[in-house]
């Protein structure tokens, strides 16, 4: 019988396994009010599977690996090897083809490291649902706990206040449930649900959905559809497409520029090789190596290695795990981050602010008066717990109620907004305590329609500067024994208001601080009212700055309660002001998408924090998507981030690891292509001005892999604190302009050493000692590559002393080879000799001379930067 439960979702109201009444449904599924037996329970579970949302599918190891060579630098790498082995360059191929395979093995294992943590985080989460379960036919039902996982259609669960709906259920009995689907739609306000015998068309209150949250109330339901088939899971097979991040415009723009001249290079050394000296292909693997020199060959392993060690490092100290490394350089670039306000900025536990009489003067019998109807709600109905307003009412008010004897008492239903207590009061009477809504309560007052319309003005003030506001009424009546009743809340003597603000969450404000003071622009993308919102802003010390309606092209009336348009976000709602905080509320999950896509468009990175079904568009549609590890399953896998808690302070930190990251990639990336580039001019000018090759193609792969292995330092240094204070933003134009002027600059001084040589080889025979030149050249280029590594380090900390840290030991590291090399037995095999004396002496004054102008050129470009 097991196969013949359904295997379908809840399609939608009407229609599936849940239509029809619950006895229609209960035949279908074949169980009953009972539930099913443990033999039942098994064989379904072996049909239907887990009671858990698809999970992403994990790419294999090969596949992790070969997506590396997506990389635009990867790729050029790859081409580079290949033409290398063409032309019998089999030193070049093996040494590139070597980088490109480690350079993608290192991404594959930090994003499977990534998929690790997650995992881990992910079973911190598991759950446990309540169902009730036969050991056979004949015996009797009982409760007990089951881990979710384990649920299958015919499940009789129970559901109580505070637990997730653990599948799509059909409710059979329910006493005062209200649920919260603000996962499932976005919606903030809980939603009645009632057991209906016979559903009205198209209504959905019968139903609960996996991912929602019971607010209150109780109810006993049968499991309707489990897994992939739920309308939960059905919401993840809708995948959209992510644009590219702030990490790949800018690596691409500046590798579509370098490809474009490398692509030049070859063929240009070819035709002035075999216009000028008659070799031909003679030249093609030198003109091979000037473009691998052009290359950073380093860059995917210097990227891979940063970002790893960081998002390592994270995992590990603050619990905050990074699936895209990519991302980590889009967390150090972005200089917006949307959040939401309730559970970030706020713990979403109301906390009780004012009690004002009916003068509108702070008045605390009114408080005392709402709390005693709070207590004697919670010690006689059958709410299990109580709502938040009267948690936060007992919490101030203290031991009270106790005082008096209770009678009765009538809580908070489906489409009614107040609840009354009954206490005894003086011998032969009884009170009558409701507190509620203001338009609700102050209808139920004895007052003159004057007294009422200047009563609820006062309430819909007090709510406009952001507080809920609750109204307080008594009323005595004799004693009776008669039960009481919703018609008995009339004539009612009204007492005051007591306001609520929502407590802010511990940190929040020094968290804002911390973001503030990295440059970061904290905009607030919200469901509530705008009020309550800038309200929060300001109990934070932020400038609410403009605050917007979501659907509205201007900020007026945002103390307005009523129902806003809803489907279209203004350009005015994605306007930054700079210095201010701004505020979009009544948003909708598609106008919080649209919200940070304006941004983006803008020209802002942007990060977005959401842990909802209804925050996935936007957490597509940022550069960094961040998540909560307590957020829903799509959510957690659509994110790029994944925090071990909602806590603004571990962006900040992941944040600031991003920055050192991408400080770091941007150095080797300064370093690396001003110092080839100027190397390459210098060759290309040097080629056609020499009877030989300024350098031989095994030598010019020596002094690459010199430079290479000098520039791993970068994957391990340590920013200057400058660079951690504003987003690290790789922006091609600046970044080009920059490596052509630095670069022009090495040029020269390459090309200063070669007319040293020049006049320094005299004789008829002045060019022709091959040995010599190559021999000079070489240490030239990797010690004025030391100074480069040094003085453009993050151009700005320019020969400032302190230790010398990675970069500095390697510089040195590189200085050392290139005077070691040439005399070595190594330079000898590499057909380089031992230079006398006097060339190291006129090596030295064109250093020195260089060194000046490098300092110089790089103290006024870092004077320049904002």
């Amino acid at each position: 019988m097991a196969s013949e439960t359904p295997t379908g979702p809840v399609s939608g109201p009407g229609t599936g396994p849940a239509s029809g009444t619950s006895l229609q449904v209960l035949r279908r599924l074949d169980t009953g009010p009972r539930g099913l037996t443990d033999a039942e329970a098994a064989a379904r579970l072996a049909t239907h599977g887990e009671n858990a949302p698809p999970r992403p599918r994990t790419p294999s190891a090969l596949r992790r690996t070969l997506r590396g060579l997506r990389d635009p630098f990867t790729t050029v790498l790859l081409t580079l090897g290949l033409v290398s082995a063409f032309v019998a360059s089999w030193g070049t191929a093996t040494v590139i083809l070597a980088l490109v395979a480690v350079s993608c093995a290192l991404r594959a294992a930090g994003e499977r490291r990534a998929d690790r943590s997650l995992a881990a985080l992910r079973e911190l989460v598991a759950g446990t649902a309540t169902v009730l379960r036969r050991t056979d036919d004949a015996a009797a039902p009982r409760a007990h706990e089951v881990p979710v996982a384990d649920l299958v259609p015919g499940d009789v669960v129970r559901l109580g206040p505070g637990d997730l709906v653990p599948a799509d259920v059909r409710l059979l009995r329910a006493h005062g449930l209200t649920v919260s689907e603000s996962a499932l739609t976005g919606e903030s306000a809980p939603v009645a649900k009632a057991a209906a015998e016979l559903p009205r068309p198209l209504a959905e209150s019968h139903l609960c959905f996996q991912g929602s949250a019971v607010v209150a109330g109780g109810a006993t339901a049968v499991v309707v559809a489990t897994g992939a088939h739920t309308r939960f899971a059905a919401a993840q097979r809708t995948p959209e497409a992510r644009e590219p991040s702030a990490f790949d415009r800018s690596v691409h723009g500046i590798a579509r520029v370098l490809v474009r001249f490398m692509l030049l290079t070859p063929p240009l050394v070819l035709m002035a090789g075999a216009a000028l000296r008659g070799r031909g292909l003679q030249t093609l693997p030198f003109a091979v190596s000037v473009a691998v020199g052009l290359t950073p060959e380093m860059l995917p392993v210097i990227v891979t290695t940063c970002l790893a060690r960081s998002a390592a490092l994270l995992a590990r100290t603050r619990r905050v795990v990074v699936r895209r490394l990519p991302a980590l350089h889009d967390l150090g670039a972005i200089d917006v981050l949307c959040v939401d306000k309730t559970g970030t900025l706020t713990q979403d536990r109301p906390e009780a602010a004012r009690s004002l009489g009916p003068d509108g003067r702070d008045d605390p019998e009114v408080l005392r008066w709402a709390a005693v109807g709070a207590w004697w709600t919670l010690q006689l109905a059958e709410l299990p717990a109580p709502d938040a307003l009267d948690e936060a009412l007992l919490a101030v008010a203290g031991v009270v109620g106790e005082e008096y004897d209770g009678l009765a008492a009538l809580p908070v239903q489906p489409g009614r907004r107040l609840a009354t207590a009954v206490v005894a009061g003086r011998p032969g009477r009884h009170l009558l305590i409701t507190k509620g809504a203001a338009e609700d309560v102050l209808e139920r007052c004895e007052l003159p329609d004057a007294e009422r319309r200047r009563l609820l003005a006062l309430a819909a003030r007090e709510a406009e500067t952001g507080r809920r506001v609750l109204a307080v009424a008594t009323a005595e009546r004799p004693a009776r024994t008669r039960a009481y009743t919703p018609a008995d809340e009339r004539g009612l003597a009204f007492r005051g208001l007591v306001t609520f603000h929502d407590e802010l969450t511990p940190g929040a404000a020094e968290s804002l601080r911390t973001l503030a003071a990295l440059g970061i622009q904290v905009h607030i993308l919200t469901g509530d009212h705008p009020a309550t919102a800038a309200r929060v802003c300001r109990e934070l010390g932020l400038e609410p700055g403009e605050v917007r309606i979501a659907g509205r092209a201007d900020a007026q009336g945002c103390a307005d309660a009523t129902p806003v348009r809803t489907g279209v976000v203004p350009a005015a709602a994605t306007t930054v002001v700079a210095g201010t905080t701004t505020v979009v509320a009544r948003c909708t999950p598609e106008e919080k998408a649209r919200v940070v896509a304006g941004l983006r468009a803008a020209g802002h990175t942007v990060g977005f924090l959401g842990d909802g079904v209804n925050d996935v568009a936007a957490l597509l549609a940022a550069d960094v998507g961040i998540a909560p590890r307590g957020a829903v399953a799509v959510a957690r896998e659509s994110a790029d981030v994944v925090l071990a808690e909602k806590d603004l302070t571990a962006i900040g930190h992941a944040v600031t690891a991003g920055r050192s990251s991408s400080a770091n990639i941007a150095a080797y990336l300064r370093v690396t292509l001003s110092s080839n580039l100027g190397n390459v001019l210098a060759m290309l000018a040097a080629g056609l001005l020499l009877p030989f090759l300024p350098m031989l193609p095994v030598q010019v792969l020596a002094q690459n892999l010199c430079f290479d292995a000098a520039q791993l330092a970068f994957a391990h240094d340590r920013p200057a604190p400058s660079e951690l204070r504003r987003p690290t933003v790789l922006r091609p134009p600046a970044f080009l302009r920059f490596i052509t002027g630095f670069g022009v600059l090495n040029a020269v001084a390459d090309l200063a050493t070669f007319g040293v040589l020049a006049l320094a080889l005299n004789g008829p025979d002045a060019l022709d000692d091959q040995a010599v030149f190559h021999s000079a050249w070489f240490t030239e280029n990797l010690l004025t590559q030391a100074l480069v590594m040094l003085l453009l380090r993050d151009g700005r900390r320019l020969a400032r002393g302190g230790r010398p840290g990675p970069v500095g030991w390697a510089a040195a590291f590189l200085a050392a080879v290139g005077l070691a090399v040439p005399p070595s037995p190594l330079g000898t095999a590499l057909g380089m000799t031992a230079l006398p004396a006097p060339y190291h002496l006129l090596l030295a004054a064109v250093l020195g001379l260089y060194a000046l102008a490098l300092t110089v050129a790089a103290t006024r470009h870092a004077r320049r930067r904002p």
